[in-house]
């Protein structure tokens, strides 16, 4: 009996791509082979260019896969399972930020994120086990449009509690939790191989 390889963990940031305290890129740190979806140089408003390169990056994966999708890097994602192109063990999509609303000044405005093809945020169940991190106190979004959100779906919700945008602005460099949540996704995985 051949051991199931352990997911490749791909890191999906949202439209600031890398910053070096983000909690996204501490814990690429902490997983052997994760692989993170590089910035843009060219489109970096165009959601189709995003899903490309998310498709890029899980085509040079072998084996499983969890995605870790913060922001509009969520929405990259659920854009991206409207096609999947394989098939993904799990996702944690961490406070997704309301693309339906005007966003704060220093963002994308309505009409870049319409003329980059991002609205309307894909309402469906995703083919793939997810958790949802809701923050109670995000300024680019509400609990309420998160939970609603996580709901169609299918995700399991799991409240942060005040933790804003859960960024470095928000006081979010390292955040453990996410590798908690992270290896609640790869347990399942073990756990579904001790069944089988």
């Amino acid at each position: 009996m051949t051991a199931t390889p352990t997911p490749t963990v791909v890191i999906v940031p949202g439209l600031r791509d890398h910053v070096s305290d983000h909690w996204q890129t501490h814990l690429a740190e902490r997983f052997d082979g994760a692989r993170t979806v590089a910035p843009l140089a060219h489109d970096r408003l165009s959601r189709a260019a995003r899903v490309a390169a998310l498709d890029e990056v899980l085509a040079s994966v072998a084996g499983p896969v969890v995605l870790v999708a913060h922001s509009a890097g969520v929405v990259t994602t659920v854009h991206w399972a409207r096609n999947p192109t394989r098939q993904i063990h799990g996702a944690l999509l961490a406070t997704p930020a309301d693309l339906e609303r005007p966003l704060p000044e220093g963002h994308p405005s309505a009409q870049e994120l319409q003329r980059g093809g991002w609205l309307p945020v894909p309402r469906f169940r995703l083919p793939f086990p997810s958790i949802l991190g809701i923050s109670s106190n995000d300024p680019l979004a509400t609990r309420r449009y998160v939970a609603g959100l996580g709901e169609v779906w299918g995700s399991r919700p799991v409240d942060l509690g005040p933790v804003g945008h859960l960024n470095p602005a928000s006081g979010h460099g390292y955040w453990p939790r996410a590798e908690e949540l992270v290896r609640q996704l790869l347990g399942s995985r073990e756990t579904e191989g001790a069944a089988s």
